[in-house]
């Protein structure tokens, strides 16, 4: 373990996810890494959990994100009194909607046992605060976005890009970017890009997920929607850059895929319901009907996404970065 002025060493427990999928934690991580923290990232799982309880001495703290990151890393804090920073990034609200309820029930208290049990917790959403306050000491944070690297994508980023794509025909172009799963009305999507196709629209779709063989196959079968798959997160820049609308359709208000867009100067199409107070203004609101979607589409081309990139540009992942470094030095 590291000495009293030597940097910590931070293992960081995150979501068995595809790294091109779930990137914020991991452009935490990196500019850590950029300040002499040594930060080893890894998906939780059983196999690496009980890799790290092996490995314990190594890391002065364990950082876990929600949901099965944090209750690892309060299991290590209790099996090696190593310090737990929770990394709550999700609202209980989410999985409580999409799974049983007795399910929903038992992740809350394992929730809640890890906020009691960790020396910090840094959190993201306001409606949390009265939970996460109530049971631990706690810091409200915020997801963030590589402005620069949106704004102004490499000619790599935008070559790739361009090679991947085959909408030379397309007259407009609309880009999902993240998770296939019904949580992100996917269906519905595709839906508007039938509606959408007379009017010269090709709809792109970056991603992986339980829906990924229903929007291959619709791919297949339409002229109008590409779908290249998961790409390297490097290349998302280059993908932005080729479309004139970004679609978000989860009833979220901290999507770091809004973010993105903005930064690359895209108009964004968002759901109406939690954002309407975050990004009233900024972003077309819709329906989550395809028709709603589609006539949300049209509207947001005609928009100036000025505001939206002014908005974006506030959210730094190094001054959020900054907030991390400092809880992770104090409860070391």
């Amino acid at each position: 373990m590291s000495g009293a002025n030597v940097p910590p060493s931070v293992l960081w427990l995150t979501p068995d996810k595809p790294a091109d999928i779930s990137v914020g934690r991991q452009r935490i991580a990196d500019h850590l890494s950029s300040e002499g923290v040594d930060v080893t990232v890894r998906g939780t799982t059983p196999k690496t959990v009980l890799r790290s309880l092996r490995e314990r001495e190594r890391y002065d703290v364990v950082v876990g994100t929600t949901r099965a990151g944090a209750i690892a890393g309060a299991f290590l804090k209790l099996a090696t009194g190593t310090p737990l920073v929770v990394d709550h990034v999700d609202p209980i609200r989410q999985f409580e909607e999409t799974n049983p309820r007795w399910l929903a029930e038992i992740v809350r208290r394992l929730e809640n046992a890890a906020f009691r049990v960790a020396d910090h917790v840094l959190y993201v959403y306001a409606e949390e605060r009265a939970r996460v306050d109530r049971l631990a000491s706690a810091t409200k944070t915020d997801l963030g976005v590589e402005f620069d690297r949106f704004a102004t994508p490499s000619p790599e980023a935008l070559s790739r890009a361009e090679s991947s794509l085959d909408a030379d025909g397309a007259e407009r172009v609309a880009i999902y970017v993240g998770g296939l799963e019904p949580i992100y009305r996917i269906r519905e999507l595709l839906a508007a890009a039938t509606a959408l196709e007379d009017d010269g629209w090709t709809l792109v779709v970056l991603g992986a997920g339980s829906l990924s063989d229903l929007v291959e196959r619709t791919a297949a079968s339409r002229g109008n929607v590409i779908f290249p798959g998961t790409v390297p997160h490097e290349d998302v820049p280059g993908y932005l850059r080729a479309a004139d609308v970004g679609v978000c359709l989860v009833d979220d208000p901290h999507t770091l895929k809004v973010l993105e867009y903005g930064a690359a100067g895209l108009p964004t199409v968002q759901v109406r319901g939690r954002a309407e107070d975050r990004f009233d203004g900024l972003v077309e609101f819709c329906e989550p009907t395809p028709e709603g979607i589609a006539r949300a589409v049209e509207r947001a081309a005609g928009t100036d996404p000025d505001p939206l990139r002014s908005f974006a540009r506030g959210f730094d992942w190094a001054e959020i970065a900054e907030t991390y470094k400092k809880t992770i030095t104090i409860v070391k």
